[in-house]
Formats: C-alpha cells, sequence, structure tokens
C-alpha cells in the first residue's frame, strides 16, 4: 500500500537520469504544465543528480547552471521535440547503500543527505523522478533516508516516472521511447539488408538491451531480419556453466559460444538453401555479459556495477567467429560486418504513441502528488492509458534494494513471433 502525504504542494523540482529516451520531453513538460496551471513553482534539476550529490562541497545551487525555473515560454512546443530539455548524467548518489542497514551508516548514506539538502535548499515539496531501474533504486532509498529522519525534519514526497529504450521494467508494459527507438534501428536494418543483398553478405547488429531482449526483439521484427538472439535465449543447448570459484564451487551461467556460432551459421545455410545469400542477425548487448570470464579481463565497470558493454565490441567479435565457422563448415568465405546500433535511436524524434506515452506520465505525476497525495510510487499506465500507480515496496526488494528485470517470457508469443519471421533453424 503506498504511503500519504498532507502537503499543499506549491514547489516541484523535476529531475532526469540516465540514458536519454525519445519522448523525454513529453514527460517532463507535461508535469511542469500540470503544476504550472495550478500556480506552483517548477524547478528543472539540471544533469542529474551530478550537481546533487556534490550539494555541500560546491556551496549553493546556482540557477541557470544547477537548475531551471519552467515556465510557460520555455514549455512551447516542448512535448514533441528531441533531447532532454534538463539534460542528464549517470551519477549514482544510491551506489553505497545496497541494505535497509546502510541508512544508518552516515558515511555510506552521506551522498543521499547532500541531494537532500540541496532540494531542501530549494524549499521543494516534491520531487518527481525520471529515469531507469537504477533510478528508480536512488528515489526509493532517498524515500527510506528520509522516512528515517527525526520527527519534524522537512520532508518531501517522491514519484518516479519509468524510463527506459530497453522497455526491461517492472510494473509497466511499455516504456515511453521504446517503439521510436524500436523503428530507428529497425529502419537501419532494413537499409542493411539491402545493402547486404546487394554484396552478398552479413551484418551481425548489437542492439541496445543490457539485461532483456526487447529492443533486439522489436528492432529484429519491424526491421525484418534474418535472426535474433537475446540473454532471453541463452538457455538450453545455448547455455554452459563456468566455475568462478574453484574453492566453493560458485558458478555462473554462460553462453555456450560454439554452439551459438553454430546457431547462426545454420541459419545461414538455411537461407542459401533457400536462394538467399543474405542477411541480418540482430543480438542484444546484454549478450556480453554471458561471455565466459577469460573474454571479459580487463573491462571497467560504472557506478552501478555494469560491465563497459560498449568497450567490447560484440557485434564486430561475432562477426569474426562467424565468419571464421562459415569459412570451417563450407570451404567457402562470406563477409560479415559487425555494427553496434542504439545511441541514434536515444535522441530521435518521438513519434505519437511515445508522445502520448509520455504526456499521461507526466501529467500522472501531478494526479499522483495532488489529486492522490502519494508518496513513493511509480507512475504507470494500463490498457487504454489508464494511470495506475504501484508503489516501490512493489518495486524493489526490501532487503537488497534493488529492482526485478523485467525479461521476455520465452514462452510468450511475443517471443514466438520472432520465431515464426525469422528464417527456420532446426534446434
Amino acid at each position: 500500500m503506498a504511503d500519504k502525504h498532507n502537503l499543499d504542494i506549491r514547489r516541484v523540482a523535476i529531475l532526469f537520469a540516465g540514458g536519454p529516451a525519445p519522448g523525454a520531453n513529453a514527460v517532463i513538460s507535461t508535469a511542469a504544465f500540470s503544476f504550472l496551471e495550478e500556480g506552483a513553482q517548477v524547478y528543472g534539476i539540471k544533469h542529474g543528480y551530478s550537481r546533487l550529490a556534490e550539494y555541500t562541497a560546491a556551496g549553493p545551487l546556482q540557477e541557470g547552471s544547477d537548475y531551471i525555473r519552467f515556465s510557460h515560454e520555455t514549455l512551447t512546443h516542448a512535448r514533441t521535440s528531441r533531447g532532454i530539455m534538463i539534460g542528464t548524467a549517470r551519477t549514482n548518489p544510491g551506489k553505497h547503500v545496497s541494505a535497509p542497514e546502510h541508512l544508518e551508516d552516515a558515511e555510506l548514506v552521506a551522498p543521499l543527505r547532500r541531494v537532500y539538502e540541496g532540494l531542501c535548499s530549494l524549499e521543494v515539496d516534491a520531487l518527481i523522478s525520471i529515469g531507469g531501474d537504477d533510478t528508480l533504486k536512488t528515489a526509493n532509498k532517498l524515500k527510506m533516508f528520509q522516512d528515517r529522519l527525526p520527527e519534524g525534519a522537512r520532508r518531501f514526497p517522491i514519484v518516479h516516472l519509468p524510463k527506459t529504450i530497453d522497455n526491461d521494467y517492472t510494473g509497466i508494459d511499455f516504456t515511453f521511447g521504446y517503439f521510436t527507438a524500436v523503428e530507428t534501428l529497425a529502419e537501419e536494418i532494413r537499409n542493411l539488408n539491402f545493402d547486404a543483398a546487394a554484396g552478398r553478405s552479413y551484418f551481425i547488429c548489437e542492439a541496445m538491451g543490457r539485461s532483456a531482449g526487447w529492443l533486439a526483439y522489436g528492432a529484429a521484427i519491424a526491421g525484418e531480419a534474418s535472426m535474433v538472439l537475446s540473454v532471453e535465449d541463452i538457455s538450453g543447448a545455448l547455455a554452459d556453466e563456468e566455475i568462478i570459484n574453484s574453492e566453493s564451487g560458485e558458478k555462473r551461467k554462460v553462453m555456450a559460444i560454439d554452439r551459438v556460432i553454430d546457431r547462426m551459421v545454420d541459419m545461414m545455410l538455411a537461407r542459401e538453401r533457400e536462394g538467399r545469400e543474405y542477411g541480418t542477425i540482430v543480438i542484444a548487448e546484454g549478450l556480453a555479459e554471458f561471455l565466459p570470464s577469460s573474454h571479459l579481463e580487463g573491462i571497467d565497470r560504472d557506478d552501478h556495477g555494469h560491465i563497459n558493454i560498449s568497450s567490447l565490441h560484440l557485434g564486430s567479435m561475432m562477426s569474426e567467429l562467424v565468419a571464421k565457422r562459415y569459412a570451417e563448415r563450407t570451404g567457402r568465405s562470406r563477409k560479415i560486418n559487425g555494427l553496434q546500433l542504439g545511441y541514434e535511436a536515444r535522441c530521435a524524434a518521438p513519434m505519437a504513441f511515445d508522445v502520448i506515452l509520455g504526456a499521461q506520465l507526466g501529467v500522472g505525476a501531478y494526479r499522483a502528488l495532488v489529486e492522490e497525495k502519494l508518496n513513493g510510487v511509480m507512475v504507470s499506465v494500463e490498457r487504454q492509458f489508464d494511470l495506475k500507480f504501484v508503489p516501490f515496496t512493489d518495486l524493489v526488494d526490501p532487503e537488497t534494494l534493488v529492482t526485478n528485470v523485467r525479461f521476455i517470457n520465452p514462452k510468450s508469443d511475443f517471443h514466438r513471433l520472432a520465431r515464426f519471421l525469422e528464417t527456420c533453424v532446426d534446434s
């Protein structure tokens, strides 16, 4: 059950964190507009938590460089615009807090306290957080931090709006920006199909999707790719186990690379039997997390503990392995190109669906805070864009403070759709 507040919200802050997504300004502008229409002041915190996390040491927040005041003029034509009007960053002030008891440790909680103090310096009555699952975790930790403050201390409710082009968010069916990103990548794949046909070659396209394959699958289906593989497919014959601790016997699931490569070659040979000596293969970047440890040596990690996938060039790596295996099995060569796709989709002009969805989420923040008097909820939609408000406690593990990834169900009709449409390979 969601917490309630009894504040008259006259001043609200909006913050966007993590990677960009088409439709971001639809979310920001409609949330701001809703409050402006009721006479409230609306602050846009610039570049995520980066400045707030250093609030005390860096001095007072400066209007213009650290935050902006929204007005009706600044919101003109913003709903359908590209980019993020208040910027973003990946700073994670809650990265040292991984259990509830850590909130009692002054050193571990210090960045969250600075964020709290920075927002209090603006005398905000509420915070609207927009971002991915890591940003949701931060929002939850900031709420829990305030829950532990002494009686009489200033508190402000927090509402979170889900954002990711990866579409792997628990609590909502589709996230804003997903379909625009899918269409952007699908158009590239369609172009590559003609390029491949002209030169009797192949492209292996690495699509964004660290944890789940929604973007890869969507782009492959809409782009008419020959095959798509994601983390959900690393099971059965395509999975192996690797011992990572010889003393404890601890294991991790890894990709059976030889069998994955052979499956791709099987598809190429099947297409040749159909008279098609070309094609495109889409893989999700998250497959890199399933590489054997020998392929991950020297790869650095970010504030959230994620490996630096972009430095691996998974598409190029896989293309070399596929080309080599194809030659071994056929005695012939085939040009196979590896590409990374994704960044070009994050700030594409949002399509109508994402503008409507983003606008409803933005308005939903107002309705959650003002009409429903809620605190600690994520705004979501269902059916015909009907609003629903999901408590943080339903989304975040109470012991580890982490969120659950929403994978594609391998038995779902969406997953089966890709199998129907790609080149058939006998398992």
